[in-house]
């Protein structure tokens, strides 16, 4: 195998010599992956894959205009390299402005704290699957769907473009998704859970009490009566909060969504205040042992912490290589794709609030009537406007957790809410459960991170 990664990166650096004067700008990208998919839909299975693709891209800028193409067979990457060169000439008018970075030769790879899934057998996978879709199915006849899906992916990557980088770069990424949909007559209630890693195999096996909570979750919310839908003072978990910032406010980050819309640059103006001098926001890959850390992203630039709100003013977003240089600002280590198919995008990396020094418990004081909400079941967000639907949630009243209720949904302006946040829990928490859409690009791996949030005027739908 080294023969053969030795064989490609000569290979990629030798088909940039003899290419590299005739664009601005030329990057290959070869990628090697292989992973298991199990889907199990109670006790059928609907997908049981263990496979390996290899394939690669080629990028060109010239005239700051973009040519890509991709590949399965490296005797091909001539032809493919032409017609990236010839679409970035038809398309190209104007001027390649890329934000310099050092080239890098380098090679690297995320550690593992223990076993690398690659080495469990498919069967051993599809037990602990099994397992799992018992645990979610109970002796409750009302449980009437399970579903528990496995995934995992091993990449290794070689970048090598015109600037003098060639880099190699791998990884190893799990996910576990795991649903159960209680029925009671017309009332139908789901319980879900998402867990992911870049750590181990072994952070995938001891999740009973996790599935246990989604089934736990769907069976109560038969007999929970609807939260009266108005606006409320709302407490917000960590897991809630990590959501909240990448969903809502990361999104917006992303400096290509700015640059191509004059009306959100102009919104996301350097220096504006949103929020309370509390209020901190980063994203970074940098972190290490995170779902979104690596060590170069996927144009080579080197992976960093990017400090978004400071003291609750807006310092920073997230850049490509070409949205840095359109903005005359400094690259981040933000482009990312999800595989060969697909160029790099400005994307989320692990994202978070920092932790504040409210204790939790105090939260909740001189709330006459709120809501108080944990986990999530899923969300959408359009443009700065958000809803997401809570996992599980209490009333609060009198400052004090009472009755829980179900169909808890939260809608608001995003920017509006940060300025609403009145006070930031000490608590945090990482959640790795992540999986970023963006351009087609879906299932990314990201991080998000959070300490409880207490947000005043969250409108929280419900029964009328």
């Amino acid at each position: 195998m080294s023969k053969l990664l030795a064989d490609a990166k000569n290979w990629l650096s030798d088909s940039i010599a003899r290419n590299r004067d005739r664009a601005d700008y030329l990057a290959i990208r070869l990628e090697r992956a292989e992973g298991t998919d199990i889907f199990l839909r109670g006790n059928k299975i609907e997908t049981l894959s263990e496979g390996v693709s290899v394939g690669g891209q080629v990028r060109v800028c010239h005239k700051g205009g973009w040519g890509f193409a991709s590949f399965n067979q490296l005797e091909n990457l001539q032809e493919r390299i032409e017609e990236a060169i010839a679409a970035a000439k038809l398309v190209g008018e104007e001027e390649t402005i890329l934000a310099p970075v050092d080239p890098v030769v380098a090679t690297c790879e995320l550690p593992l704290s223990g076993t690398n899934p690659r080495q469990v057998p498919l069967a051993s996978k599809k037990e602990l699957c099994d397992r799992y879709t018992e645990i979610l199915r109970g002796s409750d006849d009302r449980i009437t769907t399970t579903s528990v899906r496995y995934g995992d992916s091993a990449q290794n990557i070689i970048l090598a473009t015109s600037d003098g980088t060639l880099i190699e770069q791998s990884w190893v990424d799990m996910e576990m998704r795991f649903g159960a949909t209680a029925r009671n007559g017309e009332m139908v209630q789901t319980g879900r859970e998402t867990t992911g890693s870049r750590k181990a195999y072994e952070d995938l096996l001891n999740l009973d009490e996790q599935v246990r909570g989604a089934t736990g979750r769907a069976l109560e919310a038969l007999s929970l009566p609807p939260v009266k839908g108005k606006t409320y003072t709302v407490v917000i978990d960590p897991i809630l909060a990590g959501l909240f910032v990448h969903e809502a406010f990361g999104h917006l980050s992303e400096a290509d969504m700015a640059y191509e819309n004059p009306d959100l640059l102009e919104v996301m103006t350097l220096g504006r205040r949103f929020g309370s001098k509390e209020l901190q926001i980063f994203d970074g890959a940098t972190p290490q042992g995170h779902r979104g850390s690596y060590f170069y992203d996927d144009e080579g630039t080197p992976a960093t912490t990017t400090q978004l709100i400071k003291d609750g003013i807006l310092v920073g977003r997230l850049h490509s290589r070409e949205t840095a240089g359109k903005l005359t600002e400094k690259p981040t280590g933000n482009a990312r794709c999800l595989n060969y198919h697909y160029p790099p995008l400005v994307r989320m990396t692990n994202t978070w609030i920092e932790r504040g020094k409210t204790p939790v418990q105090d939260l909740f004081v001189d709330i006459k009537e709120g809501v108080y909400a944990r986990n999530w079941l899923g969300g959408m967000t359009n443009g700065e406007m958000f809803t997401f639907s809570a996992g599980e949630a209490w009333m609060i009243r009198n400052g004090k957790l009472a009755e829980p209720v179900r169909d808890v949904t939260l809608s608001g302006n995003v920017f509006s809410t940060l300025a609403d946040i009145e006070a930031i829990g000490d608590d945090f928490y990482w959640d790795e459960s992540g999986g970023c859409g963006k351009g087609g690009q879906s299932g990314l791996p990201v991080g998000c991170g959070g300490p409880s949030l207490r947000v005043r005027n969250v409108v929280v739908g419900g029964q009328g």
